[in-house]
């Protein structure tokens, strides 16, 4: 399974591709992309689609997880950010991907453990989640990779629970509702 994050930005908009091979992810790729200097705000957004779409095409994920928008005092930065997921959401859409959406605290409680986690942190864990010799630079695309994983990690769940109900049981046998208690039939040789 292939997730591609986003972390959407008027300025930076950072992106990652995870890949999820058995219970390990590996980093595909992750970066950002910015307008050039001097561009005018429908140029950046023009940028950041045209970017995005590229980077769709190319790597073929199986959905897009995008950070979706946390509460802002300044309203003209809160409407920038809308305009960079609108447009992120359409690359996604245009490309035929199914798109989920987590808050910030959802990432950083999945990604780090606490939702009121900062950059460095989510860094860290992403370096160590991945493998990486050093921390994904710059930070958006650090948050994009952490909105992949924690994407990766919801979605193994629902594996899990599908799994289990699709499960042949014997009368006896109640449906398993835990992580915990999930144990695949080993195949018979």
């Amino acid at each position: 399974m292939k997730i591609f994050g986003i972390d959407p930005g008027s300025d930076r908009t950072g992106y990652g591709c995870v890949e999820l091979l058995g219970s390990r992810h590996r980093l595909v790729i992750c970066g950002a992309l910015s307008a050039p200097p001097g561009a005018t705000f429908p140029e950046k957004l023009k940028s950041i689609h045209a970017g995005l779409m590229a980077l769709l095409a190319r790597h073929r994920p199986d959905c897009v997880a995008v950070e979706s928008i946390f509460y802002s005092r300044n309203v003209r930065s809160a409407l920038k950010l809308g305009h960079a997921r609108g447009v992120a959401l359409l690359a996604a859409s245009e490309s035929g991907l199914e798109v989920f959406e987590y808050t910030p605290a959802e990432v950083k409680r999945a990604v780090v453990g606490y939702g009121r986690a900062e950059k460095a942190q989510i860094q860290q864990m992403m370096k160590l989640l991945l493998g990486l010799d050093a921390v994904p630079s710059p930070h958006d695309a650090a948050d994009a990779l952490a909105v992949a994983v924690c994407h990766l990690n919801s979605s193994t769940g629902a594996i899990a629970e599908r799994a289990a109900v699709e499960r042949v049981a014997g009368p006896a046998r109640a449906p398993i509702l835990k992580w915990r208690d999930y144990r695949p039939e080993r195949a018979k040789k």
